[in-house]
């Protein structure tokens, strides 16, 4: 199946190609200026999003190793959305915080700025779990283990990044044998077989506070792994990230106070971006080195 969408003025190429090109050994998303070929398993069924760029367009193709039936073409068309930063329009944003005294610098050097997600919800829960806490070449080397593990090749040579069923057929030591934590891999292992057994919804039908609910109930889950969901895999425009090490830096740099502030005290000056504090999380990365994309 082929599809075109067209893209917004000042589209900005290299965010994506910095979000899904982060893997070295590119096992399951090869990026560059030109597009990006990425490996996804939706509903069972390797898929490969070949995504062109051609001016102010991207030409996709989605090749199935399998019939390609309509939902799984829905599925396909949401995880093109996703992998192209589509879901969230920053206009609302750039309108709202132009003469912030914090953002609107950051927001002026790099105009255009979008949230690029995760293929899947699943694929940014997984991926919330796996980075939390670590630094982001020995998450990236976890996440490839993965893939490794439970993935499955599509007839491109590429793996797909595994659906729940996958991930869930694994025993724990199979991860902490490959330098998971116990305690990483158990949240990995539980929320994958929560998602088969149906105790953990994964579809985009609910509101954010449903889901993150949800979430919380789960052990293992925080509050920071969370809004990196909402934010990644679901793209709900008002996530806060005050648990966000990078997001609390850059506070700390742009407002130049003394110290880092607190949670609470980054949730409070995250609220003034309500309802989109999703936008102000990516600004905040990127003020991180004035560079051009999230860190995370």
């Amino acid at each position: 199946m082929e599809t075109t969408l067209p893209l917004p003025p000042g589209y900005r190429i290299a965010d994506l190609v910095a979000f899904h090109g982060r893997d070295p050994e590119a096992v399951a998303e090869r990026a560059g200026p030109d597009g990006l070929r990425k490996g996804v398993l939706l509903d069972g069924v390797p898929t490969l999003l070949d995504i062109r760029f051609d001016g102010q367009l991207a030409r996709c193709r989605i090749d199935h190793d399998g019939p390609a039936m309509p939902a799984l073409q829905a599925l396909a068309q949401e995880a093109l959305l996703n992998v192209l930063g589509l879901r969230i329009d920053p206009a609302p944003f750039a309108a709202f915080a132009q003469d912030d005294p914090v953002l609107g610098p950051v927001l002026a050097r790099q105009p255009g700025l979008r949230i690029v997600q995760s293929a899947t919800v699943f694929e940014a829960l997984t991926w919330a779990i796996i980075g939390q806490q670590i630094n982001l070449r020995f998450a990236i080397a976890l996440r490839r283990t993965l893939i490794q593990l439970a993935g499955r090749p599509h007839s491109c040579g590429l793996l797909c990044y595994p659906e729940a069923p996958d991930v869930a057929r694994l025993a724990l030591e199979d991860l902490t044998s490959r330098k998971f934590s116990a305690a990483k891999a158990e949240t990995v292992l539980r929320v994958a077989r929560m998602a088969v057994d149906g105790s953990l919804r994964l579809d985009r039908t609910r509101d954010a506070a449903q889901v993150s609910q949800e979430l919380l109930a789960i052990k293992g889950i925080g509050p920071w792994t969370v809004n990196y969901v909402l934010l990644r895999g679901y793209g709900y425009p008002d996530c806060s990230l005050e648990g966000d090490v990078a997001v609390r830096a850059a506070l700390h740099n742009l407002t130049g106070s003394t110290a880092r502030p607190t949670l609470l005290e980054a949730q409070r000056l995250l609220a003034r971006y309500a309802p989109h504090r999703t936008m102000a999380a990516a600004y905040l990365w990127a003020s991180l080195g004035d560079k051009s994309t999230p860190v995370e």
